[in-house]
C-alpha cells in the first residue's frame, strides 16, 4: 500500500489535470510491478478500488479508463474488471453513473470479442447488463446506449442476439414486479434496438426476430401497458419497413427471409390480439399491421402462402370484435389481404389445387351485413363479391383435384384449430380412417350410439350437442361454465365452418342441420343465418355451380328462423315475393310449402298461409298442376299438425277431394283423415258426403292408400252405422285383394295400408261386411309373397287369432281319434300268442318272449305275498335259462344285435319284479335297484360260466342289457359287469365267449357313467386289442360292434360333470384320442376289402392323426375271406365292422370332423348297389371285386343311422333321401327277381330288407321329408313278397323286420331312431295323398297295405306250421309292440290326453294354419309357398295363446330346411335377409317350447356345443341372442351345460379361419344381448345360473376386441369393435356389483409392455371401468386408483383409454376434475412416459374449454393444442383457483424434459425416462415451453426468468412432417 499512497495522494490534488496523470501513474505501476505489487494484490486492489471510488469527476473517468485499458491489454482479467466496474458502480454518486455503465459497456464487448463471440451467462444473475439495471435507475439511459453500441460493434447478429436474451428478456418481466421506469426502459431498449436495425439491414433479421419473441413477455393486464405495447409494435414495424425498404432497394437476397420473419412479427401480435387481456381497442394494431403490409405491396413484394394464417387471425378477431370503428379497419384490412393475393401469381398454382382458408371469414362478414352502418355494409360486400367468387372457384373445381395443405405449425393457435378442423372434415373421404372429436366427450352423446355404417359426423355431433346446450338452458338445468362460454363466444366461429361445410359435396345438408341448431342456441344469429341463405342461395343458383339440389334445403332453414319471434317478418317477408302471381310455378309452389312450415314452427303466421291456401285457388292454377301438389300437402300439414286450424280449411280439403289429379285427391284424403283422427269432423257424416268420390278405388294405388288411411277411422262407430260400415270395409277388402300388374310397389303399399285399416275394425264386424272373411283372408295370406302386405296381413290374422282365443268354447272334450287296426292288433297279441295254457311257448318263442311275456304269475303279482314276491327272482333266472337255451344267435351279428335288444326288456321286468320282492321282503334297505341288479348279475355270471355256448352266448348279451338298463350311478354293478366281460373278451380259444362278450362290452361302455373314465378307457382299450389281434372275423365284427357302441357316449356328457375346466379337457382330450384310434383301427381294418374305396378310409383316418401319446395296436391279423359262398361269419364279420364304423358318426360329429361324417355317408352309399350311384367315383358293380361286395351286407344296415342322424343335423338333402329309398327298393327288388340261394344272397336280403324298413322309419318319424306314397306301398309289398316266398326263415326274419322297422320298430338298429311323439290329428284335410310324412302307424294316407301287411304276420306268429318262421314271425311282432308300448314314446291316446289344455277347435285359423304349415312340401312343383309367406304363417302361430296338439318338432326341423329347398324355385326377395325363415322357426320354438316337448327337444339339439358349430352364423346370434328365451325353458344343468357351449364355442373362435372379424363380432354382440336380457329379467341373487352367466361374461370379456390403439384393422372392424364394447357394457352394468368389482380389479401389474397380452387385457379392464363409470354404474373411485398406472404408460398402447377416462370425468364434480388435472401434472413430473401424462392433460383441458367442438382427438393434435387449450381453461374461475398450482408443476416437468431433451439432442439417454419416448422430446419440449409462456403470469419472476433462458427452436413444419422426422429418429435443436 506504501508503494500507491504518495500516488493516491495526488488525485487530490484540486488540478483535474494532475489528478489524471497520478491515475495514469498508478496504472502504470500496476501494469509494471511485481505480482506482490500487482493488480491482484492487495495493495494494488486497494489503490485500484480508491481510484474508482474518488469524488473526483477526472480521477473516476480516468480510473475507468485505464482499469479498461488493463483488461484490454489482458493485465487484469476480465471478471475482476467487470467486479471492480461494477462494485463502483453500486456505490458511485449517480454524477459517475455514465462513466462506470460506459466502462463496464467496454468490458462487455472485449469479453464478447475474447470469448469468439460465444459468450454464454448460465443464468440472468450473472449477465453483466442485467447487474448494470439492477445497480441503479440512472444507468437506465446509458445502459441503452452501450447495448446498441455493443450490437453495432458485433455485427454477427445471430450471436449478439443469443447473448442480449437474457437481459432483454429481464428487462421485459421485471416490469410489473417493479416501479413504473422499468417498462419505460423496456421500450427504450426494444424501440431503440428496433431503430438500430435500420444502419445495417443485411443483420437486422436475427435481431427482429429476439424482439418478437420477446413481445410474448410483455404484461398487457391493463390500459397503460395495452398503450406502451402498441407503441413497441409501432416502433419495431416501423424499423422493419426502413429495413425492408433499404433490402429491397438493394436487392439484397434476404428479401425472402424478411418476409417470413415479418409473417411471424405479424402472427405473434395478433394472437396476442386474441389473447384474454384485452384493455384497449384492437384498431391502432389492425391500422398499424395492414400499413405494414401495404408497404411490402408498395415494394412490389409478393403475397406469400404464410400470410394466410393473417387471415385467419383477422377473422378470429372479427367474430369477437363488437365495435364498428374496429370492425371497419379489419375489413379493410381483409379486402387488402383478398386483393394483394389475387394480384399475386402465387394464387394461380394454389386457388386450384388447396382449400382457401379465406372461406372461412364468410360468416362473419355476412354477419356485418346486418350493420346499420353504409360504411361497414360496403366494406363488407365488397369482401362478400370477391369470396363469392371463391366459392364458384371451389364449387366448380372437382374434388379430386383438391389437395390438403397440411401444414400447421407445432404449437396451434386458435385460427389452426379452426382451418385444421376444416381440413380435416373436408378431406374426411380420403383418410384411411375418419376423424374423431372432441364432440364426443359432450354428455349429449353419451347414451347414443354409433351409426352402424361409420361414426357420425361432426355436424351431427354438433347439431345434438347445440340442442342439449339449449335444451337444458330451458328447463333451467345448470351448464357448465365453458358451456355457457360456447353459447356467448362460439356460435360465429362454429357457423363459420359449417357455413364453408355447406359447399361439401356430402356434407352439405348436416351443415344446414348444424346451421339450424345454432340458430336456436343463439337468437342473435337469426338474421346473420338468413343473410347467409340468401348469400348462398345465390351461388347455388349460378349457372356453373352444380348444386341445384342443395337449394330446397338451403331454403328449409327458413322456417326454423321464425322460432323467433323478431324473425316472423323477416321471414315472410323473404317468401311473400315468391308468391306473386304471374312469378315462376316452381317458386310459387316452394314458397307456399316454406309458408306451411314456417306456420308449423310459429302460429302467427297463419293468416298469410289461409289466405294462400283458399278454395278458389285451386280453380286458378288448375293448369299448374305443382302448385296444387303444394297448396295440397300444406294442407295436409295442417290438418295433421292442428286439426282445429284445418277445420278453417274444410272447403279446401273438399275441393282438393273433388279434384281430378291423383295426388291432389289422395292429399285431400290424407287431410280428412287427421281431422277424423283427431275427431273434430265425424268420419260417417264426411263419409256421407265424399263417398260419391270413392267409386272405383282400383284405380290409382296412390289415392287406394289414401283412402285406406282414412277408411281406419271408420271403426269407432261401426257397429252404430251397420249399413255404412259394411260398405267401407267393402271398399277396404276391395283395395286388400286387388291383384294389379302394374305399379307393383304402390299397390302393395296401398294394400298394406287395407289391411291395416281392417285391423281396426271387430272380427265381428268385419265378418258381417265381408262374407267368409276368414278363409278368405287365409287364402290371401298364403297365396302372397309381397312382405309389406304380408306384414299387413300378420296383424290382422293377429287379431282374428285372438278373437277366436277370447270366444272360444271351454270345456270342450276333443273328438277321441280311434284306434288303428296294428294298434289293435299289437294291443292283443300277448294274450294271444301266451296264453295261461301254453306257458311253455316262452321256450319255442323266446324272442317274443323276451320282450312281451310276464313270468309273473298274476295271482302273486295281484297279491304281492312275500311268499310269491320271493319266488320272482328264481322264476325269472329259470325262465332266462330256458330262453337263453331256445334262441339260437347262430354266430350272426344281426340276430345277436336283435337278442341283445330283446334282453333289454326281459331285464327290465325282471329288475322292476325283484325291486318289487326286495321291497316286500327288505324294506330297510334303501337302494334297492342297486340289491336287484347285483343278484341279477350274480345269477347271470354264474349260469354263463356252467352254460352251453348257445346259452352262455345269450347270458352274456343279458348281462351287457342289464347294464344299459341301470342307472348311469350304478358304478359298482357295471364295473363288475365289465371286468366279467372283459375275462371273457380275452379268451381266444373260446370264440363264442369272445364275440358275445365284445358286443355286450361296447354296450356297457356306452351306458357308463359320466366319470367313469377309467373303465371306459378299459373296456375300449380292451376291444381294440381283441379287435387288432384275432383270427376271427366274426369277434373282429363284434369288436366293431363293441366300438360302435362305445362311441355313442364319447365326447357326449363331458361338459356334464362337475369337474374343472382344466379336467374337462383333459377328459375330452382323452375321449377324442380314444375315438381317433376307433376310427383308424376300424378304416385300417375295412381297407383290405374295400380296395377300390381304400384311399378313402385313408383319408379317413388322416382325419385323426395320432398323437405322440396315442399307442395304436398294431393289427397283426387282417380280414382274410373266402371265395366261396360258405363266408357266413366272414359276411357278418364286415357287417360288424362297418355297422361300428357307422356307428361312430355323432363322435365323430362332436369332435368336428364334419367331412369325415360326409365320408363315411358316402362310403356307407357307395357299397351298396343302386344306392352307390349317389356317389361319385364309386365304380360300377363289374369294377369292383367279390370281397367288397360283402361290405353291402353292413351298408344296408348302418346306413339308416347314418342317415338318421345326418338328417337331424342337416346334412343330407332330401333329394338324395328320395335316392337312397329309390336304391333300397330297386336292390330288394333285384334280389327278389333273381333266384340265388347263396349264403352272401340270404344275408343281403336279410340287411337290405330290414335296413329299408329302418330308412324309412328314420325319414318318415323325423316328420321333415315327404315320401311318395307310391315308394312307400312298393317297399311294403317287396317285404311282403319276400316273408311269402320260398326263403329260408331267418330271410323271412328280414322282411318282416323290415315290416316293423318302417313302423317305428327299430329293430337291429345300434342307434334309436323312434319318434318322438305320434300325432293324434288325423291328416283328414291332406290335400295331396300322393306324399307322407310322419310315422308311418299315425298315417292315414296308406292304412290300407299295412295293415294288411300286418294282419299277416300276426297270422303267422298266431299259428305257422314252421316253428322257426312262427319264432321270427312273433318276435318281429313283438319287437313293433314293445317300441309302441314302451315308456320313451308316446302314444296317441296319451298325446291326447296331455294336451287337454291345448284343445283348438278344428275350423279355428291356428289348427288350419297349423295344418298349412304341417304339409308344407317343397316337392310338390308348382305348388311351392314362398319362403316369406312361411315366416309370417310362423310368426303368426308364435303369438298364438295357444296351438292344436301336432307334431311341431317334425313341422319346425322340415321348416329350417324348406327355404334352402326352394330358394331356386322362386324369385329372389331383397326383403328377406337370408336365414330369416330359419330364426323365425328358432323363435317359434322358444315361444311354445313350454308346451310341446318336441319343440324342447328340436331346442335342446340346436344348442348343444357341437351343433352350434355348424349353424350359419345369422342363426347362431339369433340363438345368443335369446338366451333369455332358453332360460326360460331349460333346466338348471342343462343352462348351466348351454352357457358353457356358449362359452367354449366363442372362445374357439379366436383361431376359426372360417369367419371374418364381423362374423365373430356378431356373434360375440349377440350373446351379449342374450346375457343382458338374461339379467333383465330375474333377480341376481336368485338366479342359481347367475354364476354361469358371470363365467361366461368373463369369456365373453376376455374376446373383447383391444383398444384400437393397440391394433390395426380395417375401418369396419373398428366400428364392430365400437359396437361389441357398448354391447358388453350393457350388460355389464347389469351385472352384481360385488362380483364386477371383483373381475375388473387390478391387484398388480409389472411395468407395462405394449404387446404383452397381460397388459392388453389389464387396459381392457380399465376401459370397461372407464365406461361404466361413465354410464353411473360404478364409482369415479375405481379409476382414481389407477391414475399412476395410467398416466406412466407408453401413449401408443392407453391412447383410447385415456379417451374413455376423459369421456367418464365429464360427468364428475369441477372439484373431481381439477384434481385429475393436478395429479396428471405432478405424475408427468416423474413418469417415464410423460407424453402420456400430457395427452391426458390435453384431452382433459380439451374438453372443459370453449374450444372442445373445434378440437380433433388426435395424439398429435392434443400435444399441439395444449397452448391454447390450457389459458382458454384457467379462464374460467373454476379453474383458475388450481392454475398456480398447476402451473408450478407444469414448470418443473420443464425443466426435467429440458434436460431430458438436451441429453437427446447430444446423442445422450436418462434413465428416468423411456428410450421410446426419444422421438418426442423435441415436440414436447415445445409444447411445454410455449404452455409455460402462456400462463406465465402464474409463476413467480425467478420462474419466469427461468423459463426465458430455456432456448427452443419452435418447429413451424406440418405434422405429418413431424411424424416423418420422428419416424427417422432425428431431434430438432435447442
Amino acid at each position: 500500500m506504501d508503494s500507491y499512497t504518495s500516488l493516491l495522494e495526488k488525485t487530490r490534488v484540486p488540478q483535474p489535470t494532475l489528478q489524471r496523470f497520478a491515475v495514469i501513474s498508478i496504472f502504470s505501476k500496476l501494469r509494471s510491478a511485481p505480482s506482490h505489487l500487482g493488480p491482484d494484490s492487495e495493495p494494488g486492489s486497494d489503490a485500484i478500488s480508491r481510484c474508482l471510488c474518488s469524488s473526483s469527476v477526472a480521477v473516476v473517468d480516468q480510473s475507468v479508463r485505464e482499469l479498461c485499458r488493463l483488461v484490454s491489454d489482458s493485465k487484469l482479467d476480465l471478471p475482476r474488471g467487470l467486479l471492480e466496474l461494477q462494485s463502483a458502480l453500486e456505490g458511485s454518486d449517480p454524477k459517475f453513473v455514465e462513466i462506470f455503465v460506459k466502462g463496464l459497456g467496454f468490458l462487455v464487448r472485449v469479453g464478447f470479442e475474447r470469448s469468439n463471440r460465444s459468450w454464454r451467462v448460465e443464468s440472468y444473475e450473472n449477465h453483466p447488463f442485467v447487474k448494470i439495471l439492477l445497480s441503479k435507475a440512472e444507468v437506465q439511459s446509458e445502459l441503452v446506449r452501450q447495448v446498441l453500441l455493443f450490437i453495432s460493434q458485433n455485427k454477427q447478429s445471430v450471436e449478439v442476439c443469443e447473448f442480449l436474451r437474457p437481459f432483454l428478456n429481464f428487462s421485459i418481466l421485471r416490469i410489473p414486479f417493479s416501479e413504473y421506469s422499468s417498462y419505460l426502459f423496456a421500450r427504450q431498449l426494444v424501440s431503440s434496438m428496433a431503430s438500430l436495425c435500420c444502419t445495417f439491414p443485411n443483420e437486422a433479421m436475427p435481431i427482429f426476430r429476439l424482439l418478437t419473441n420477446c413481445l410474448n413477455y410483455f404484461p398487457r393486464r391493463s390500459l397503460e401497458e395495452s398503450r406502451n405495447f402498441n407503441f413497441i409494435v409501432e416502433w419495431m414495424t416501423d424499423s422493419f419497413i426502413v429495413v425492408l425498404r433499404q433490402l429491397v432497394e438493394t436487392g439484397s437476397e434476404l428479401i425472402a427471409e424478411a418476409q417470413l420473419c415479418s409473417v411471424k412479427l405479424l402472427e405473434t401480435v395478433l394472437d396476442l390480439c386474441t389473447s384474454s387481456y384485452k384493455y384497449s381497442g384492437t384498431e391502432p394494431i389492425i391500422e398499424l399491421l395492414k400499413h405494414f403490409l401495404a408497404v411490402q405491396k408498395d415494394l412490389a413484394l409478393q403475397f406469400i402462402p404464410e400470410l394466410s394464417t393473417v387471415i385467419m387471425s383477422l377473422s378470429v378477431i372479427l367474430v369477437e370484435s363488437e365495435l364498428e370503428h374496429e370492425q371497419f379497419s379489419i375489413l379493410k384490412f381483409l379486402h387488402f389481404l383478398f386483393k394483394w393475393k389475387s394480384e399475386t401469381d402465387y394464387v394461380v398454382g394454389r386457388a386450384a389445387s388447396s382449400l382457401s382458408e379465406e372461406l372461412l371469414v364468410i360468416f362473419p362478414i355476412v354477419n356485418l351485413m346486418s350493420s346499420p352502418s353504409k360504411t361497414i355494409k360496403g366494406s363488407a360486400t365488397d369482401l362478400l363479391v370477391v369470396l363469392e367468387k371463391l366459392s364458384i372457384k371451389l364449387l366448380t373445381t372437382p374434388t379430386v383435384e383438391l389437395t390438403k395443405k397440411g401444414k400447421y405449425p407445432s404449437i396451434s393457435r386458435a385460427e389452426y384449430i379452426i382451418l385444421r378442423l376444416l381440413e380435416r372434415l373436408w378431406f374426411q373421404d380420403q383418410d384411411s380412417f375418419p376423424s374423431s372429436f372432441f364432440l364426443s366427450f359432450s354428455p349429449a352423446l353419451i347414451d347414443s350410439k354409433e351409426i352402424r355404417n361409420g361414426p357420425r359426423s361432426w355436424t351431427n355431433q354438433l347439431k345434438e350437442y347445440s340442442l342439449w346446450i339449449v335444451e337444458r338452458r330451458k328447463l333451467s338445468i345448470p351448464i357448465s361454465k365453458f358451456q355457457e362460454t360456447f353459447l356467448t363466444e362460439m356460435p360465429l366461429l362454429v357457423g363459420a365452418i359449417s357455413g364453408v361445410l355447406l359447399m361439401h359435396p356430402s356434407l352439405g345438408s348436416s351443415a344446414i342441420d348444424s346451421l339450424n341448431s345454432i340458430s336456436t342456441m343463439d337468437p342473435k344469429l337469426g338474421v346473420i343465418l338468413l343473410l347467409a341463405i340468401l348469400f348462398y342461395n345465390n351461388i347455388f343458383t349460378k349457372k356453373d355451380v352444380n348444386r341445384q339440389s342443395m337449394l330446397p334445403k338451403l331454403l328449409g332453414m327458413l322456417p326454423s328462423l321464425a322460432s323467433q319471434s323478431a324473425m316472423i317478418p323477416l321471414v315472410v317477408q323473404t317468401i311473400l315475393p315468391m308468391l306473386q302471381k304471374g312469378g315462376k310455378p316452381v317458386l310459387y309452389a316452394t314458397a307456399t310449402r316454406l309458408l306451411c312450415q314456417t306456420w308449423q314452427i310459429n302460429d302467427r303466421v297463419f293468416g298469410s298461409l289461409q289466405g294462400v291456401l283458399l278454395p278458389k285457388a285451386f280453380s286458378e292454377y288448375m293448369s299448374e298442376r305443382n302448385i296444387c301438389i303444394s297448396m295440397a300437402a300444406s294442407i295436409r300439414d295442417v290438418c295433421r299438425k292442428d286439426p282445429d286450424r284445418g277445420v278453417d280449411l274444410i272447403l279446401s280439403v273438399s275441393a282438393c277431394i273433388e279434384s281430378q289429379d291423383p295426388i291432389i285427391q289422395s292429399l285431400g284424403f290424407q287431410s280428412l283423415s287427421h281431422l277424423c283422427e283427431a275427431d273434430v269432423i265425424d268420419f260417417y257424416t264426411a263419409w256421407d258426403v265424399i263417398g260419391k268420390h270413392v267409386r272405383d278405388v282400383k284405380v290409382d294405388p296412390i289415392v287406394a292408400h289414401s283412402i285406406c288411411l282414412l277408411l281406419r277411422w271408420g271403426a269407432m262407430d261401426a257397429e252404430a252405422y251397420t249399413e255404412t260400415s259394411s260398405d267401407v270395409l267393402k271398399v277396404l277388402w276391395e283395395v286388400g285383394s286387388s291383384t294389379q300388374l302394374s305399379n307393383v310397389l304402390q299397390w302393395a303399399k296401398a294394400r298394406a295400408s287395407a289391411f291395416e285399416a281392417l285391423t281396426q275394425y271387430e272380427v265381428s264386424s268385419i265378418e258381417k261386411g265381408i262374407p267368409n272373411f276368414r278363409q278368405n283372408g287365409m287364402e290371401l295370406l298364403l297365396s302372397e309373397t309381397n312382405s309389406v302386405v304380408l306384414s299387413a296381413l300378420e296383424g290382422l290374422q293377429m287379431k282374428i287369432i285372438g278373437h277366436e282365443h277370447i270366444t272360444r268354447r271351454r270345456f270342450v272334450k276333443e273328438k277321441k281319434v280311434p284306434a288303428n287296426k296294428i294298434e289293435k292288433l299289437l294291443d292283443i297279441f300277448p294274450q294271444v300268442i301266451f296264453t295261461s295254457g301254453k306257458r311253455n311257448k316262452a321256450g319255442q318263442l323266446p324272442g317274443a318272449a323276451l320282450l312281451c311275456h310276464s313270468f309273473i304269475a298274476k295271482d302273486l303279482n295281484n297279491q304281492g305275498t312275500k311268499k310269491g314276491l320271493q319266488d320272482t327272482h328264481s322264476g325269472y333266472e329259470d325262465a332266462m335259462i330256458q330262453i337263453a337255451g331256445s334262441l339260437q344267435l347262430s354266430r350272426n351279428i344281426f340276430v345277436a344285435l336283435l337278442s341283445l335288444e330283446s334282453w333289454k326288456a326281459f331285464v327290465r321286468r325282471w329288475m322292476r319284479a325283484d325291486i318289487l320282492s326286495i321291497d316286500a321282503k327288505l324294506p330297510a334297505i334303501l337302494d334297492k335297484t342297486s340289491k336287484a341288479a347285483n343278484d341279477i348279475l350274480k345269477s347271470m355270471m354264474r349260469v354263463a360260466e356252467e352254460s352251453i355256448p348257445r346259452s352262455a352266448e345269450n347270458i352274456a348279451l343279458a348281462v351287457g342289457a342289464l347294464c344299459a338298463v341301470l342307472p348311469p350311478s350304478a358304478h359298482t354293478i357295471k364295473s363288475s359287469a365289465s371286468k366279467f366281460l372283459l375275462s371273457w373278451l380275452f379268451k381266444y380259444e373260446h370264440e363264442h365267449c369272445q364275440w358275445s362278450a365284445a358286443i355286450a362290452l361296447g354296450l356297457v361302455s356306452s351306458s357308463l357313467h359320466v366319470t367313469d373314465h377309467k373303465q371306459k378307457l378299459q373296456n375300449i382299450t380292451g376291444l381294440l386289442e381283441v379287435l387288432c389281434g384275432t383270427k376271427s372275423t366274426l369277434v373282429k365284427g363284434a369288436c366293431g360292434i363293441g366300438l360302435g357302441y362305445s362311441c355313442q357316449d364319447l365326447l357326449s356328457r363331458v361338459e356334464a360333470t362337475d369337474s374343472s375346466i382344466v379336467e374337462k379337457e383333459n377328459y375330452k382330450m382323452q375321449e377324442e384320442r380314444l375315438l381317433g384310434r376307433i376310427i383308424r383301427s376300424l378304416s385300417l381294418m375295412l381297407c383290405p376289402i374295400a380296395r377300390s374305396s381304400a384311399h378313402i378310409l385313408e383319408s379317413l383316418s388322416s382325419h385323426f392323426p395320432a398323437s405322440i401319446d396315442d399307442t395304436d395296436l398294431c393289427i397283426t391279423s387282417e380280414l382274410s375271406l373266402q371265395d366261396n359262398d360258405d363266408l357266413e361269419d366272414d359276411i357278418w364279420g364286415t357287417a360288424g365292422l362297418v355297422l361300428g364304423l357307422g356307428s361312430s358318426v355323432g363322435a365323430i360329429y362332436k369332435a368336428g370332423g364334419h367331412d369325415a361324417v360326409r365320408c363315411i355317408k358316402d362310403l356307407l352309399i357307395s357299397w351298396i348297389p343302386h344306392a352307390n350311384s349317389l356317389v361319385q367315383n364309386s365304380g360300377s358293380r363289374d369294377e369292383r371285386s367279390s370281397s367288397e361286395i360283402i361290405l353291402s351286407v353292413g351298408s344296408c344296415l348302418a346306413l339308416p343311422s347314418v342317415v338318421a342322424f345326418c338328417q337331424k343335423v342337416e346334412m343330407v338333402d332330401g333329394d338324395e333321401l328320395d335316392l337312397l329309398v329309390s336304391g333300397y327298393k330297386d336292390l330288394i327288388s333285384e334280389l327278389l327277381t333273381v333266384n340265388k340261394t347263396s349264403i352272401f344272397h340270404k344275408s343281403l336280403l336279410i340287411a337290405s330288407s330290414s335296413g329299408a324298413g329302418s330308412l324309412l322309419a328314420c325319414i318318415l318319424n323325423e316328420g321333415v321329408h315327404f315320401i311318395k306314397v307310391e315308394h312307400v306301398k312298393c317297399l311294403l309289398e317287396l317285404f311282403r313278397k319276400c316273408y311269402s316266398s320260398p326263403y329260408p326263415p331267418i330271410t323271412h326274419l328280414g322282411a318282416m323286420l323290415g315290416v316293423v322297422n318302417a313302423f317305428g320298430a327299430g329293430a337291429g338298429s345300434l342307434v334309436d331312431c323312434r319318434p318322438s311323439v305320434l300325432s293324434s290329428h288325423a291328416d283328414y284335410d291332406q290335400k295331396d295323398h300322393s306324399y307322407i310324412s310322419g310315422p308311418l302307424l299315425s298315417s292315414h294316407v296308406c292304412e290300407e297295405i299295412p295293415a294288411s301287411v300286418m294282419q299277416e304276420i300276426f297270422l303267422i306268429a298266431q299259428n305257422s306250421d314252421d316253428l322257426q318262421l312262427q319264432q321270427y314271425a312273433a318276435w318281429a311282432v313283438s319287437f313293433l309292440r314293445n317300441r309302441l308300448w314302451s315308456s320313451d314314446t308316446i302314444r296317441p291316446a296319451e298325446s291326447v290326453s296331455k294336451s287337454v289344455s291345448q284343445s283348438v277347435s278344428e275350423d279355428s285359423l291356428v289348427m288350419k294354419l297349423g295344418l298349412w304349415i304341417k304339409y308344407l312340401n317343397s316337392s310338390e312343383k308348382g305348388r311351392v309357398a314362398h319362403i316369406s309367406t312361411v315366416a309370417t304363417v310362423l310368426r303368426c302361430l308364435s303369438r298364438a295363446p295357444r296351438l292344436p296338439t301336432l307334431d311341431w318338432g317334425a313341422i319346425i326341423r322340415r321348416c329350417m330346411k324348406y327355404e334352402a329347398q326352394v330358394t331356386e324355385l322362386l324369385e329372389s326377395n331383397s326383403d328377406l335377409k337370408r336365414g330369416a325363415l330359419r330364426e323365425e322357426c328358432l323363435l317359434f320354438a322358444m315361444a311354445h317350447g313350454k308346451q310341446f316337448d318336441a319343440l324342447l327337444t328340436f331346442l335342446d339339439e340346436l344348442s348343444d356345443l357341437y351343433r352350434i358349430r355348424t349353424l350359419d352364423t345369422s342363426l347362431q346370434s339369433c340363438l345368443f341372442s335369446h338366451l333369455a328365451d332358453l332360460i326360460k325353458l331349460f333346466s338348471g344343468s342343462r343352462l348351466e351345460k348351454l352357457l358353457d357351449d356358449v362359452a367354449i364355442h366363442l372362445s374357439s373362435l379366436t383361431s376359426n379361419q372360417i369367419y371374418n372379424f364381423e362374423q365373430k363380432s356378431s356373434l360375440r354382440m349377440s350373446c351379449w344381448k342374450g346375457l343382458s336380457q338374461c339379467l333383465d329379467e330375474a333377480s341376481l341373487d336368485s338366479l342359481e345360473y347367475i354364476t354361469n352367466i358371470e363365467k361366461c361374461m368373463e369369456v365373453l370379456f376376455s374376446l373383447l376386441p383391444a383398444p384400437q390403439s393397440l391394433v390395426n384393422g380395417r375401418m369396419n372392424d373398428q366400428l364392430d369393435s365400437v359396437d361389441e364394447w357398448s354391447e358388453a357394457v350393457s350388460c355389464l352394468a347389469k351385472a352384481r356389483q360385488s362380483w364386477l368389482l371383483h373381475f375388473l380389479q387390478i391387484s398388480h401389474v409389472d411395468p407395462p409392455v405394449r404387446d404383452d397380452i397381460q397388459f392388453r387385457e389389464v387396459l381392457k379392464k380399465i376401459r370397461a371401468k372407464a365406461k361404466l363409470v361413465r354410464i353411473g354404474c360404478i364409482p369415479l373411485t375405481e379409476l382414481g386408483k389407477l391414475k399412476y398406472f395410467l398416466l406412466n404408460s407408453e401413449s401408443a398402447g392407453i391412447w383410447d383409454v385415456l379417451i374413455e377416462i376423459v369421456a367418464a370425468l365429464q360427468q364428475a364434480e369441477g372439484s373431481v376434475k381439477r384434481q385429475w388435472l393436478i395429479d396428471a401434472v405432478e405424475i408427468s413430473c416423474v413418469s417415464s412416459y410423460p407424453s402420456t401424462a400430457l395427452q391426458f392433460i390435453g384431452l382433459l383441458s380439451g374438453s372443459c374449454c370453449k374450444y372442445m367442438p373445434l378440437l380433433i382427438l388426435d395424439r398429435l393434435c392434443v400435444l399441439n393444442d395444449l397452448p391454447v387449450t390450457l389459458p382458454s381453461l384457467f379462464s374460467d374461475p373454476s379453474w383458475e383457483m388450481v392454475a398456480e398450482t398447476f402451473v408450478s408443476h407444469l414448470w418443473t416437468s420443464t425443466e426435467r424434459v429440458h434436460r431430458w431433451a438436451s441429453l437427446v439432442a447430444v446423442g445422450g439417454d436418462t434413465r428416468e425416462i423411456e428410450r421410446g419416448e426419444n422421438d418426442m422430446a423435441a415436440l414436447l419440449l415445445q409444447v411445454m415451453h410455449h404452455c409455460c409462456v402462456s400462463l406465465k403470469d402464474y409463476l413467480p419472476l425467478e420462474k419466469q426468468l427461468k423459463l426465458t433462458n430455456i432456448v427452443v427452436m419452435y418447429d413451424t413444419t406440418s405434422h405429418s412432417d413431424q411424424i416423418t422426422r420422428t419416424q427417422k429418429g432425428s431431434n430438432s435443436a435447442f
